[in-house]
């Protein structure tokens, strides 16, 4: 059996550092931006959205650290969208005491009384949804999404949300809303290829009305 020559090696290493290169940049030339404009049946927008397209072979990006104030007897932001594995830090910004918990099975965790100005922080390691509450008030009620996409986002006070560098091709939408007519709160969307702006309209449950009282 013949032996192969270095230079033969070289050529070889040559022509497939080519081809790679070649596929990267026709991906990157197809990939594409989407935005999503979500309304409510009457047409009015809806904020707070969550938008997510599941690509395989992406993952979702590095984890981070994401902010959630308890303020005004109410947690801001109502609904947050982290990557899996990220930490979110629980701020309380009121003048008396929360008690934060979480009986969802991507994370159950329980945060007992904490005071104005202290933090708490909670580490995601499971990709799903979690509502959030507190013992003390009851009407105060959050979300938080954990994904592991890298298209993933919420819709703004305008009801629109952009997926940067999507790849070429029809996707399938997940459309998740606290208020959604739906399985799970969650429309599924599927979209052709070459679209660039999609419309979609849910059909959403009156929110319970907000109690006051500490």
């Amino acid at each position: 059996m013949g032996t192969i020559s270095l230079s033969a090696i070289r050529h070889v290493a040559v022509r497939l550092f080519t081809a790679l290169t070649a596929l990267c940049a026709a991906a990157s030339a197809h990939a594409a931006d989407l935005t999503v404009i979500v309304r409510d049946a009457s047409g009015h927008p809806v904020a707070d959205a969550v938008v997510m397209v599941e690509v395989p072979g992406r993952t979702g990006a590095s984890p981070d650290e994401f902010v959630v104030n308890q303020r005004d007897v109410a947690f801001a932001p109502f609904v947050t969208v982290v990557p899996v594995g990220s930490t979110v830090v629980f701020t309380n910004l009121d003048p008396f005491r929360h008690h934060v918990y979480s009986f969802s099975p991507a994370r159950r965790f329980e945060i007992k009384l904490f005071g104005e100005g202290e933090r708490r922080s909670v580490r995601f390691d499971r990709v799903g949804l979690v509502a959030v509450g507190c013992n003390i008030h009851d009407q105060m009620q959050a979300f938080i999404q954990v994904v592991d996409t890298p298209f993933a986002r919420k819709s703004d006070a305008t009801g629109r949300v952009t997926l940067r560098g999507l790849p070429g091709g029809a996707h399938r939408l997940r459309v998740w809303h606290p208020n959604l007519r739906a399985p799970g709160n969650e429309l599924i969307v599927e979209t052709t290829a070459g679209t660039d702006t999609l419309p979609v309209t849910l059909r959403l449950r009156r929110p319970a009305p907000m109690q006051h009282g500490y």
